[in-house]
């Protein structure tokens, strides 16, 4: 198993990918350094042979497949992922090692939004839309993770081999977010300096499609997770409609005796007999969360015990 290893995501790097090797390299020299090639067009995987780093390949298109590879195939005390784009420096990389493998913290997020991210980053609708998510996620899971988007990361090892990766995308680094505040990981923010792509490198983030893919993800993970939440709100917004068509009826049932509009009566009692029906499979649904929350702790402790006697 490696003390350290740096696992960096590339699709059409090439004008960025050497820069980045070499960073890593200089800042923790002894961690072992693997570029994943995401079917890049260009030199990446060439350049990254060249600098003497292990490459590999995901043909499956993607971020959150390159991840999911990545974590299938490499054993590690601590995992550092970052991006090949060079818009993160290394410099922060040890002291984000350090707190898992000395502090056991299970993920490290590398905060760019407390620092020099709105001034660096140029496309405004990125700004607010990291700002949107991270409130978002930060309201409904009741976290504190200043920076939920960022592509810099440091991992334990019982974190990524009990993380399920699901998305295919950039979604990824929502779904990391929100598995480690629902099991109850620790998670700590190192906040540091970004700066924005180089001339004549792209970024392959949509700020409008993968925007919408993210905030389904959060919705999604949210049923998932916190399925009383979810279906006790649908269940209060169907009573409100369903209270909305009753009342007009009732009022006119006291003054006149009559039922005049029958359908309208109708519609309402089925709307809240699915309000009740929608609050009850949330309760379900939330004890079969707390059994697999229970099974992710025992599953934990067999880990721990096979990482010892590697």
């Amino acid at each position: 198993m490696e003390r350290i290893a740096v696992l960096i995501p590339c699709y059409n790097e090439e004008k960025t990918i050497k820069k980045v090797i070499n960073d890593w390299q200089r800042e923790i020299p002894e961690a072992k350094i693997y570029v994943y090639d995401n079917n890049s067009a260009d030199n990446t995987a060439d350049i990254a042979k060249q600098a003497g780093v292990i490459v590999r390949h995901e043909y499956k298109q993607g971020k959150g497949n390159v991840i999911r590879r990545m974590f299938r195939e490499i054993d590690a005390e601590c995992y550092i992922i970052i991006d090949g784009d060079d818009t993160y420096p290394a410099e922060f990389g040890q002291e984000m090692a350090d707190k898992v493998l000395k502090k056991n913290v299970d993920m490290v997020v590398g905060d760019r939004l407390s620092s020099t991210y709105f001034e660096e980053n140029k496309r405004p609708f990125h700004n607010m839309g990291n700002s949107l998510v991270r409130g978002t996620i930060n309201r409904l899971f009741k976290s504190n993770i200043r920076d939920i988007m960022t592509g810099y990361r440091a991992f334990s090892y019982q974190f990524v081999k009990t993380f399920p990766v699901l998305s295919k995308g950039f979604e990824i680094e929502t779904e990391m977010s929100i598995h480690a505040v629902d099991k109850n990981m620790l998670v700590e923010n190192v906040i540091i300096d970004y700066r924005d792509r180089p001339e004549g490198s792209e970024s392959k983030l949509n700020t409008y499609s993968d925007g919408i893919k993210v905030l389904f993800t959060i919705l999604r993970l949210y049923k998932n997770y916190k399925p009383l939440g979810f279906f006790g709100g649908m269940s209060i917004l169907l009573l409100i409609i369903s209270a909305i068509m009753f009342v007009p009826v009732l009022v006119t049932y006291l003054r006149t005796g009559l039922v005049p509009n029958f359908p309208t009566l109708i519609v309402s009692g089925f709307i809240a007999l699915s309000a009740i029906q929608s609050f009850f499979a949330g309760l379900i649904l939330t004890t079969l969360v707390q059994k697999n929350k229970q099974d992710f702790e025992f599953k934990l402790q067999m880990l721990g015990k096979y990482d010892e006697s590697k």
